[in-house]
């Protein structure tokens, strides 16, 4: 069972900004913000921190709504600590990812936004550097990772793409959106839903271009989206055809996630993309990457057509040892579930049972193992994108309920969100969503950003009826966040992966620790670790319902019952 304790957890006055709530005139207006469960003062409880956006209305706008940071209070409630950490830039938040970029030993936050090329720089993405004494410094400008002003910044995610200790970043980009020169609702038919008319896109918009930065390991980082191949992943005269038009494609990237999708112990990385191929840059050894969505599986659904990609979530399914991909979409569109055979994939949404559930616009999504059965369960959270729907009687709504599918082991999954409690039901216009437990009783609990009101916290009761363990994963010759790090735990009869990541979902950071939940069983027989910089361990015999941390090359240096 899921319990909503959002307001009881002091989390219902951090209110979302999405432009007007009630009559939308922008794409901008409708996407969102991301979530994220992250320690940020090494106190062992996760804090929690919503990305925010902003209002084109001068009233709103003026009033400079920041972003969200709350501290763990330990008794399950949270202190909004965000002035005092210095989180206060202002304007179309849109993503966050955690990652200790540094190597001090404070995971970092990154945010992206959009915003005009010029006037108050508020459409520049944001570098938070973590001071460790509960205070955060705004370095992009200085690390080189603002961008340019005029960009839409979406998904991003941290990743030691080089294997050189240091973190490096990816971001994806949307569109190109201008306000002053986008059409408005109705102008075109991608104005137009049911024949009301809407905001529009994607496809009345130029497709963005996505970015990677190089960690130097001096706190800047080099551009090297070009360079890398990440720029420009379908050639530089690659083009779409488009309302009877042919046009230069762009990405149309929104979730983003870097993992070793082909077990070769380098990070790749994938790309949900709206109303476009999606795309799946695989990692060459060599600085540079080449994009194989189409003939890896993965870019389209089972019929060949590119659907709207929101969200990407990553985990091993089928516990196989290859890590797969779900990928949220647009109503009367299938939630694709990805299976990967061997570093390619198949599309297996319709035989999983993904199917049943097609009128719900998808964003959050992601695998976690929500009653600690061994096996990767689904989330997504919901919501429509045309406030224009709201009043009217059409066979979708505008606030949609959760979706909760349970793992049957068997390559299936069963729909039991009425059996989950009233507050999966309930109906949101949710955005991203993160995972992890905040409250350190052994099962994963869940936090939601909903445009245009507070966010949702689900605190999962029951999970732990089943055993568990947790990883906590700190490096020294890689990167100190271990992101990239593969865990395998085995215990008699079953064998599970996981791996450290920084953002997936849709524009939001789990928890960085590693939960694995064991059934029945009282101790894990093994737990492997396969760390980025190619050392690999093992530790046998750990017991049940205690955290490990593991210290690369000097063991575990603590267990115990987690907080």
């Amino acid at each position: 069972m899921f319990t909503d304790i959002t307001a009881a957890a002091g989390l219902a006055r951090a209110l979302n900004v999405s432009g007007r709530p009630d009559n939308k005139q922008f794409i901008l207006e409708e996407m969102g913000c991301g979530a994220a469960f992250f320690d940020y003062d090494n106190d062992g409880w996760l804090d929690i921190f919503l990305v925010n956006g902003t209002s084109f209305d001068p009233k709103v706008r003026d009033a400079r709504p920041t972003s969200y940071l709350f501290h763990n209070n330990r008794d399950g409630t949270f202190t909004d600590v965000t002035a005092k950490a210095g989180l206060t830039h202002s304007g179309w938040g849109q993503a966050c990812c955690i990652g200790d970029y540094d190597n001090d030993g404070f995971d970092d936050l990154f945010v992206t936004y959009w915003g005009p090329s010029t006037g108050s720089g508020q459409g520049r993405n944001v570098l938070y550097h973590n001071n460790g004494d509960g205070t955060f410094t705004d370095v992009a400008d200085k690390a080189g990772v603002a961008g340019s002003g005029g960009r839409w910044g979406a998904g991003c995610c941290f990743l030691d793409f080089d294997r050189d200790g240091h973190l490096d970043l990816f971001v994806a980009s949307y569109v190109n959106f201008d306000p002053e020169k986008a059409p408005r609702p109705g102008d075109s038919p991608y104005c137009r839903y049911n024949d009301i008319p809407v905001p529009c896109g994607p496809l009345g918009f130029a497709g963005g271009t996505n970015l990677l930065y190089r960690n130097r390991g001096d706190g800047t980082f080099a551009d090297v989206s070009e360079a890398s191949g990440i720029a420009r992943p379908r050639g530089p005269s690659s083009m779409v055809f488009v309302s009877s038009n042919w046009r230069a494609s762009g990405s149309y990237g929104m979730g983003a996630a870097a993992a070793d999708f082909d077990n070769d112990g380098w990070p790749d990385i994938y790309v949900a993309c709206d109303t476009a191929p999606s795309l799946f840059y695989r990692n060459n050894h060599d600085g540079t990457f080449r994009e194989i969505a189409v003939p890896a599986g993965c870019a389209f659904d089972e019929h060949g057509v590119a659907l709207a990609g929101m969200g990407a979530g990553v985990g091993d399914y089928d516990a196989d040892g290859w890590l797969d991909i779900v990928r949220t979409n647009f109503s009367e569109q299938v939630t694709t579930l990805y299976r990967n055979y061997g570093g390619a994939f198949e599309v297996t949404s319709i035989r999983a049972g993904l199917g049943i559930n097609r009128k719900h616009v998808g964003f959050g999504v992601d695998f976690f193992d929500f009653d600690n059965d061994g096996w990767s369960d689904i989330f997504i959270a919901n919501g429509h994108v045309y406030s224009q729907i709201a009043d009217r009687k059409l066979h979708l709504t505008y606030r949609e309920p959760k979706i909760l599918y349970r793992n049957l082991g068997n390559g299936r999954f069963e729909d039991v969100s009425a059996q989950a409690g009233a507050a999966i039901t309930a109906e949101n216009i949710g955005r991203g969503c993160a995972f992890g437990d905040f409250d350190n009783d052994g099962d994963v609990d869940i936090i939601i950003s909903n445009l245009d009101g507070p966010p949702t916290l689900l605190r999962n009761d029951g999970g732990n009826r089943n055993t568990w363990i947790l990883i906590k994963c700190v490096g020294t010759r890689s990167n100190r966040s271990a992101i990239g790090t593969r865990v395998t735990v085995t215990t008699a009869d079953h064998s599970q992966i996981a791996e450290v990541m920084s953002g997936s979902s849709y524009y939001s950071q789990n928890d960085l620790r590693l939960h694995f939940g064991l059934g029945g069983a009282t101790r894990a027989g093994s737990v492997e670790l396969a760390w980025p910089s190619g050392v690999k361990e093992t530790f046998r015999d750990l017991a049940a319902n205690q955290l490990f941390v593991i210290q690369e090359t000097k063991g575990i240096v603590s267990s115990r019952k987690p907080g």
